[in-house]
């Protein structure tokens, strides 16, 4: 298949260095014993296929050039992942290099065979979308892209009449739709589409500062069989918003009858525990943070009277 050189390749020389040295610093850390075996996981509901419920995003933090210094520690959160479990690896042609960088690091530590990828569309005509999903598909060095989706609602019926082709010929095996913003108007256009149109996904804000999809969109996930990706999990367009909100502050006490060791843990885990989530894609560039994410999907997962008490704590700081 012909690759994409827009991002130059690693030389010998760099690739060494990364596999070696540079890699050392960056070494995976390892679970903690209060936080130890498998990753969780939930089915896709067209499918039964099980995915592990903490899963890994990259807009902005794999956007970086083909370097030994930028690819280290990225290297290492996929190593962390794939060693735990988890597969799902969430990238956009927007998200700059971040396809041709997780392209570049899956084939370094060949593990295309135990991620779920999944990428998206963001084009104006069929064109520039079929286009786009040729140079997404060569980029990532895969033949199938395990879930593609359009990306915030543009040309929804152009582009998933396009994904379904695909999807027909075995170069895409999911389909679906997202939006990023948390504003309601944004989110509530999610709705229309998954009423009208056979989705496999859909991918959308959610968090404790963002809680309306729990008003219908997620309900209605969960009535059509759609499985669900949530996106920005820490508020905000990053970790700040939820982290900004508790700095300085400890977790309750009852925090650890749920397996819960860290304020990411806490945020992740009342989202998954949701039953119509089925995986939760945190971005970040650093493995503990990826390990640390992890433990998330460990342990005991709240219950809806859990869920309550972590909602009103969370207002009430």
């Amino acid at each position: 298949m012909t690759r994409d050189t827009r991002y130059h390749p690693l030389s010998r020389k760099d690739f060494l260095a990364l596999a070696t040295g540079t890699l050392a610093a960056t070494a995976v850390p390892q679970p903690s014993a209060a936080a130890v075996g498998p990753i969780a996981t939930k089915p896709i509901p067209k499918s039964g296929e099980n995915l592990p419920i903490i899963g890994l995003g990259t807009s902005r933090v794999f956007d970086v050039n083909m370097n030994p210094s930028d690819l280290a520690p990225r290297r290492g959160v996929i190593q962390a992942m794939v060693t735990a479990g988890a597969t799902v690896i969430d990238t956009a042609p927007s998200y700059g290099k971040s396809e041709a960088v997780v392209g570049t690091l899956l084939d370094q530590l060949d593990v295309r065979d135990k991620v779920f990828l999944a990428t998206k569309v963001l084009a104006r005509s069929k064109e520039e979308g079929l286009g786009q999903m040729d140079t997404s598909i060569n980029r990532l060095n895969t033949d199938v892209v395990d879930l593609n989706q359009v990306h915030n609602l543009v040309e929804t019926e152009t582009q998933l009449k396009s994904m379904r082709a695909w999807r027909d010929e075995g170069r895409i095996r999911y389909i679906g739709i997202t939006h990023f913003f948390p504003w309601f108007e944004q989110q509530e256009a999610l709705g229309p589409v998954m009423e009208k149109e056979s989705l496999d996904f859909v991918q959308l804000n959610y968090s404790l500062a963002v809680r309306q999809p729990e008003n219908r969109l997620l309900p209605m996930a969960a009535d059509k069989g759609v499985a669900v990706l949530v996106n920005v999990p820490f508020g905000g367009f990053g970790r700040k918003r939820l982290f900004n909100t508790v700095k300085g502050k400890k977790l309750p006490g009852w925090a650890a009858d749920l397996d819960i060791n860290s304020w990411a843990q806490f945020f992740l885990k009342f989202i998954v525990s949701h039953p119509a989530v089925t995986c939760v894609i945190p971005a970040t560039s650093k493995p503990h943070h990826m390990v640390d994410n992890l433990n998330a999907g460990r342990g005991r997962m709240p219950s809806a009277a859990d869920r309550k008490k972590m909602s009103a704590f969370f207002d009430n700081i």
